[in-house]
């Protein structure tokens, strides 16, 4: 009996070869880890905020909450 079809599209994915990269997807990869790390380096030298709100950027995600109550900009 075959056990291959028990198995799910992850499990599979796991028993190829990973797909050959072009060089520019590589140079696309490599720019964009470089960006990855620029961005936490410049997070990381920012002054931590104390008694801040928390959780993620309001301006960038379109509203405020606190308590449960949300105000859009």
């Amino acid at each position: 009996m075959n056990d291959e079809a028990s198995k799910t599209d992850a499990e599979l994915a796991h028993d190829v070869e990973p797909k050959a990269l072009t060089p520019e997807a590589r140079r696309a990869l490599a720019e964009a880890e470089a960006r990855r790390v620029k961005y936490l380096e410049k997070e990381a030298s920012a002054p931590k905020e104390i008694g801040g709100r928390g959780g993620k950027e309001p301006g960038r995600y379109g509203d405020w909450e606190v308590k449960g109550l949300a105000s859009d900009f």
